[in-house]
C-alpha cells in the first residue's frame, strides 16, 4: 500500500470520511453478533457471512478493478495472515457474550501499543519516548479495565487482549511480508480462510457430537447450525456488509491519507462501541473502566501519530 503525502483537502475529507463509516459499521456489526450470540453458533456466522461476501467481492474486482488478482504474489504468507486475523476475530467475538462491548473494544484497541513494541523487537523500528510513555499509558489503561482482583477480575476479558495481539502480528506481517499485495485481494483470502475455518470446526462439531457436554456458555462456540429464514438472512447480509466496508473503506482511507491522522479517528470505534452498549444492551461503563479506555484510546493515538 503505497504513501503519499496529501494537500488536496478532498482527499483527506474522504479518507476521514471514509475510516468513520469503517469503525460505525464495524462496530455496528460487532454489536449485532454480541445481540444473537445466544441464537447462533459462531462458526454459521464465520461460513454464511463470508459466502455472501466473496461474490461481492469477487464483482467489485471484475467491475471496477480487473487488473487484480484473486491469487496473492506469495500465497504462504497471505494465508499466514489470513489465519491469524481469523483467529483474531473468533478471539474477539468469544468475548462478547461475556464482556461489556465497550471493555472489549477498549482491550482490543491496545492493538496500536502492540504493533509498537513488536516493531521495535522484530524490526528494528525506533520507539522513541512518546512510544514508551503510550506503552504505558496502555499498560494502566489494561489494568484499570481488567480490574485484576479476585472479585472483579473476568478472564473472558483477556480475550480481546489476545486478539490484539494477533492482529498486531498480522499487521507486522501485512507491512513486511504483503507490502505489495491488493487490499482487496487480501479480503478475499481473510473471506476465504473464514469459510475454511468455520467449515473444519462445524463438521468436527457434528462428527464428535458435543450436544451431550453442552451448556448455555458454550453454545456459541459448540451450537449446531440453526435453519434460517428471511430475517436470519437479512442479519447475516448485514454483517458481510459490515466486513466488506471494513475491508475496502478502510483501505482507502489509509491509501488517501495520512495514517497517523486516519489512524485518530478510528479509535472512534470506541465510542460507537460504548453508544451501541447503551442502546443495545444498558451498558454503561464504570467511572474505572472509562478512566480505563480513555488511557488506552490516549495511548494508542499517541502511539501511532509517533
Amino acid at each position: 500500500m503505497n504513501q503519499r503525502a496529501y494537500s488536496n483537502a478532498d482527499n483527506l475529507g474522504l479518507a476521514i470520511a471514509a475510516i468513520i463509516f469503517t469503525v460505525f459499521a464495524l462496530s455496528l456489526g460487532d454489536a449485532i453478533i454480541k445481540q444473537v450470540s445466544a441464537d447462533f453458533p459462531l462458526w454459521q456466522i464465520f461460513v454464511i457471512r463470508s459466502i455472501i461476501a466473496i461474490p461481492i467481492l469477487f464483482v467489485i474486482i471484475k467491475a471496477r478493478f480487473q487488473s487484480v488478482s484473486l491469487m496473492p504474489r506469495d500465497l504462504k504468507w497471505t494465508a499466514l495472515r489470513s489465519i491469524m486475523l481469523t483467529f483474531m476475530w473468533v478471539a474477539y467475538y468469544l468475548a462478547l457474550p461475556h464482556v461489556v462491548l465497550s471493555v472489549a473494544a477498549a482491550v482490543f484497541y491496545t492493538l496500536p501499543l502492540f504493533i509498537t513494541l513488536f516493531a521495535a523487537f522484530f524490526i528494528n523500528e525506533r520507539v522513541g519516548v512518546r512510544g514508551w510513555i503510550a506503552v504505558f499509558l496502555g499498560f494502566i489503561g489494561i489494568i484499570l479495565i481488567l480490574k485484576p482482583q479476585a472479585a472483579d477480575f473476568n478472564p473472558y476479558a483477556l480475550l480481546p487482549l489476545a486478539s490484539a495481539i494477533l492482529y498486531a502480528f498480522a499487521m507486522i506481517i501485512t507491512r513486511t511480508k504483503c507490502k505489495f499485495e491488493s487490499p482487496l485481494t487480501l479480503s478475499f483470502g481473510l473471506n476465504v480462510s473464514m469459510i475454511v475455518t468455520g467449515g473444519i470446526a462445524s463438521l468436527l462439531i457434528w462428527l464428535l457430537e458435543p450436544s451431550n457436554l453442552q451448556v448455555e456458555t458454550n453454545s456459541f462456540l459448540l451450537g449446531e447450525w440453526l435453519s434460517m429464514g428471511a430475517g436470519e438472512w437479512l442479519f447475516m447480509g448485514l454483517l458481510a456488509t459490515s466486513i466488506i466496508i471494513g475491508s475496502i473503506f478502510a483501505a482507502y482511507a489509509y491509501q488517501n491519507a495520512p495514517s497517523s491522522i486516519v489512524s485518530t479517528f478510528d479509535f472512534l470505534y470506541l465510542a460507537f462501541a460504548v453508544l451501541w452498549g447503551i442502546i443495545f444492551f444498558a451498558e454503561i461503563p464504570d467511572a474505572i473502566s472509562m478512566a480505563g479506555i480513555f488511557l488506552i484510546a490516549s495511548g494508542g493515538i499517541l502511539a501511532v501519530r509517533r
